[in-house]
C-alpha cells in the first residue's frame, strides 16, 4: 500500500478514486507518564514515554486506514493527514488520533 500525503503520485495515474478512508485511536495515557512528564515540562527536554506512545498510535492508525483502503479494492492512499490531539483534565488524559485520506486505484504509467 502507498500512502502519500499529496495529491499525486509521480510515475502513476490514479485509474479510480474509492472514496474517503479513516482511522481513529484514543489512548489513555497512565498517572506515571503524566507525573513524570511534568517533571520535563518544568526542566525541559523530550518526553520519551509520551513519543512511545504516540508510534503506536501513529502505526496503528495507518495500519488501520491501509486496512480500509484494502477492504474498498484499493491499493493506494492519497492525501494522507494524521492528527494528534490532546483530550482530557488534568486528572485524565488522553491523546486522541485522527487519520483520514482518499482510497485510490493507481496504475505505472
Amino acid at each position: 500500500m502507498i500512502i502519500l500525503t499529496t495529491p499525486l503520485i509521480e510515475g502513476y495515474k490514479i485509474i479510480e478514486y474509492k472514496g474517503l478512508v479513516t482511522a481513529k485511536n484514543v489512548r489513555a495515557v497512565n498517572a506515571v507518564r503524566d507525573f513524570m512528564t511534568s517533571f520535563r515540562d518544568i526542566f525541559g527536554g523530550r518526553s520519551a514515554s509520551y513519543q512511545t506512545v504516540m508510534d503506536e498510535i501513529q502505526n496503528e492508525a495507518i495500519a488501520e486506514i491501509s486496512a480500509d483502503a484494502e477492504r474498498a479494492g484499493a491499493n493506494a492512499i492519497i492525501g494522507f493527514h494524521l492528527d494528534f490531539e490532546n483530550v482530557g483534565s488534568k486528572s485524565k488524559s488522553l491523546i486522541m488520533a485522527f487519520a483520514t485520506g482518499t482510497a485510490v486505484i493507481i496504475e505505472k504509467i
